[in-house]
This record gives C-alpha cells, structure tokens and sequence, in this order.
C-alpha cells in the first residue's frame, strides 16, 4: 500500500494540469486554501463576537452613566421647581405685606396637627418674635385661623376649619352677616338671618366683630344654600385657603380696631367682643 501510494505520488507530480500546474500542487493548495478559510473565518468570527463584548460592555457603561445623569437632572429639576414654587409663595406674602396696612410677621408652617377633630398647625415664630395668643394668621388666599399657643420660638395656630373655631363673617354682595365656624373639613355660615340676601358663590369675609380677626379678609365663597320653614338652616361655605398645603403665614401682630370696641358715644369705653 505504502509503494502503491508513493508511486502515485511521483505520478501526481509529474502530472499537470491544463494549466500546467502539477496535480499534486493544485490538489495540496485546494486543501490548505480551505483549510486557511476556515481558519481565518473562525478568527474573524471570535474577533467580532469579543469586539462586541467590549462594544456592549462599553454601552452599558455608557447607558448607566446616561441614567445616573437624568437622574441629577431630574432632582435638579425638582429643587428648581421646588425653589420657583416657594419665590413665588414668598413674594406672593411681600405683595401683601406691602399692601396689608397691618402690621404683620411671616411665619413657616412646621408642623400639622395629628388629630382629624383638632385642625391646628404649628409655627416657626413665637413669643419672642412678638407673638401673642388670639393674634389673627393669615395667607395670600385668606383667613388662615388664630394662635392659641405661643411659647418662645414656636406657636400653635387653631385653623378656621377646626370644630371649635369661629370667625364673624359678612358677605360682599348682600352684606349678610353671620358667623362662619369649622366642621373639620370645612366652614358653614350661621345665624344668618331668614330674610338676608345670599345666594351660590357670593364671597363670604371677615366682619372683625369679634376683635380677632382683621375686617375684610376673605373666608371662602357660598358653595351651596338650604333653607327650612324660610330660614337658613345651612349655609356652606368653601374655603379659598387649602389648609391642607399651607407652607407660609402672616401673623397680623396690630389688633383690630372694631365698632364694638371703639370709645362710646358717651365717652365710655365699649368692651371687645370675642
């Protein structure tokens, strides 16, 4: 077999093709071509897949990074807007500092009150700052309520809205006067008297009767009417404060001046009324 596949061998090498290159030649190169092709095919195969390794590993880098970026850009847009919304709050209190004849000091909300039957909120001034028990607080959009409880830097405000809370109260229109007070969620208008001309959206705002509250601020408008036996069994307010978004007061630090406790006609002095 051995001298068989030799003397082929010699054969093939003597042997050529039309060409006139050996057969053996033309054979041996046909398998090592593709021997080659394979090879360099598989290698260009292993080089790309690792290229892209690295390609999708950089991308994903790449992509993380691009995620923790919109991430800060997002927080970055948030304290942005954070800031714009409380530049606007802040100068909304300038403009009625400004145009507010009282005197009066801006005050923080830190806190609110934990029990649903007692609306209160809790201040940043107090005492110190020249704050007083039953001292009128309010806000750009209103009545806001009064303090109960001053101590040294900080001071419990009594919402309006609270069950125990009370104002004296007059509407624009009609100028029917009655006394708005709290149901927790919101405000009523009572002792209004059967014949006084209210209706749906009239604009409700403090008289001053009762010594507290400054004459003139808004309380809310008329949100619905029920009458019974031709009296006004009740009259429901909705407040233009939303208490439940409070950030910032005013504490009115001037009393009111009111009729009743104005100097009589006698010369004798009228007691407040509370």
């Amino acid at each position: 077999m051995a001298v068989v596949v030799g003397h082929i061998l010699l054969i093939t090498t003597q042997v050529n093709t039309r060409r006139g290159v050996p057969v053996l030649e033309a054979l041996t190169f046909g398998v090592f071509a593709e021997v080659q092709r394979a090879t360099t095919g598989g290698l260009g195969s292993a080089r790309d897949v690792w290229q892209n390794y690295f390609a999708l590993q950089q991308t994903r880098q790449e992509n993380q990074q691009l995620r923790t970026e919109v991430a800060q850009l997002r927080v970055g847009l948030q304290q942005e807007r954070a800031l714009a919304e409380q530049s606007r709050m802040l100068q909304k209190l300038l403009d009625m500092k400004t145009e507010t004849p009282l005197k009066t000091t801006a005050a923080y909300v830190i806190a609110g009150g934990a029990s649903p039957d007692f609306r209160t909120a809790t201040i940043d001034k107090g005492t110190s700052d020249g704050l007083k028990p039953d001292m009128a607080v309010i806000s750009p959009a209103g009545v806001v309520g009064r303090i109960i409880l001053p101590t040294s830097r900080a001071a419990k405000i009594q919402l309006l809205i609270d069950r125990d809370a009370a104002a004296g109260a007059v509407t624009e229109r009609g100028r029917a006067q009655g006394v708005v007070v709290g149901t927790g969620t919101s405000l009523r208008l009572d002792h209004v008297t059967g014949t006084a001309d209210i209706k749906v959206g009239d604009r409700v705002v403090t008289s001053g009767i009762e010594g507290i509250y400054p004459k003139g601020f808004e309380i809310g408008q008329i949100e619905s009417i029920e009458r019974r036996s031709g009296d006004f069994s009740a009259v429901i307010i909705r407040p233009t404060v939303e208490f439940s978004s409070i950030e910032a007061v005013l504490v009115v630090l001037t009393p009111p001046v009111t009729q009743l406790s104005a100097p009589a006609a006698d010369g004798r002095s009228g007691d407040g009324a509370r």
